[in-house]
């Protein structure tokens, strides 16, 4: 009699237990129950994510060892941080010798790492983002109307972003090349560039920008097109009878409504841009124009394989895009909650 007492005791602590939990889940709000279902995907995303970085951070606090089997030395704190900034980094002496003073519309700040590749990077990032912007709404209000023919325009936007980003760099430096593409030529007899572009810094600069904005603006149309789409047409019908000018429609209609898209864009393009690598590497070559990437792919494959330091300038350079993050995230919170 005294087990079945016990086994029977049990089973209403048990569904006290369970009731106890049901309540608590119910009592939630609808944010913080989505956010207790999202807690093994941010888990998850912690690990893949999240974990890399820690252990790049790790690498950064420790000594360079550029010879023996070991790759990494003993502990040596932000020592690896001091160098990158105040410019004693031991990297292949071509890829310090850049000069951006004299062609490069730049600040001179006597620092290697903000005169070069964090300044060519932030430069890249925010002059190819808002190019790709503007050409980006421009496409999308276009193929937003009712033409004939819209379907071949979609693919004719889209089609440069098919196409590979080596393949990209590729058709630039053939098309700058000195007798080879017509690029140099024409732009030397505009007077806009010099004899050999691919060599000068302010030019090869550019001739990247112009490779990007080529390729990033359809991924920018796109985006802003699925927002324009999702716009309810019966608010321009309305707004039409009210008498509202197209700069009217825009303003108070198109523009708060698709803002939301329009920062998402902006947000995926930019962070891109901060990784600015590939293209570089095959049109002008990071000697030319070197990025953060491209400083963190010299020091850890050049011919110095300085591991610690390149783990400090990727940790530096995703402190950069954390940054930025940041702003975009302020900027679309403002916008939720109708600040805009």
């Amino acid at each position: 009699m005294s087990s079945d007492t016990g086994i029977g005791s049990e089973t209403p602590e048990r569904e006290r237990t369970g009731n106890a939990v049901v309540n608590w889940m119910e009592g939630l709000s609808e944010a913080a129950y989505a956010y207790l279902l999202l807690i093994p995907s941010f888990l998850l995303l912690a690990f893949i994510a999240f974990y890399p970085l820690l252990m790049t951070f790790v690498m950064s606090l420790r000594e360079d060892r550029t010879r023996g089997a070991e790759t990494l030395g003993g502990f040596v704190g932000v020592e690896n941080y001091v160098d990158v900034l105040t410019g004693d980094v031991r990297l292949a002496q071509q890829f310090l010798d850049v000069s951006l003073t004299a062609s490069f519309p730049f600040v001179d700040f006597g620092v290697p790492l903000l005169q070069q590749a964090l300044f060519v990077t932030l430069g890249f990032a925010v002059i190819s983002v808002f190019f790709e912007t503007v050409f980006g709404f421009g496409q999308a209000l276009i193929l937003d109307q009712e033409f004939r023919g819209r379907r071949w325009v979609r693919v004719a936007i889209i089609l440069p972003w098919a196409v590979p980003i080596v393949i990209q760099g590729m058709i630039f430096f053939l098309l700058f090349q000195p007798e080879v593409g017509f690029g140099t030529d024409l732009m030397q007899w505009l007077g806009l560039f010099g004899p050999n572009p691919l060599a000068d810094s302010g030019d090869a600069f550019v001739i990247v920008l112009v490779a990007d904005i080529w390729k990033s603006t359809a991924f920018m149309a796109l985006l802003i097109l699925a927002g324009l789409q999702s716009v309810d047409r019966s608010l321009y019908d309305v707004a039409r009878v009210a008498g509202a000018s197209p700069w009217q429609r825009f303003k108070l209609i198109t523009l708060p409504l698709i803002l939301p898209a329009l920062l998402v864009a902006m947000l995926f393009r930019t962070m891109d841009a901060m990784r600015v690598y590939g293209l570089i590497e095959s049109s002008v070559g990071c000697t030319t124009v070197p990025s953060l990437t491209c400083m963190v792919v010299e020091a850890m494959f050049g011919g110095t394989r300085i591991f610690g330091t390149a783990a400090a300038v990727a940790f530096m350079t995703a402190l950069v895009i954390g940054l930025f993050i940041s702003v975009y995230i302020a900027l679309f919170r403002d916008t939720e909650a109708g600040f805009y």
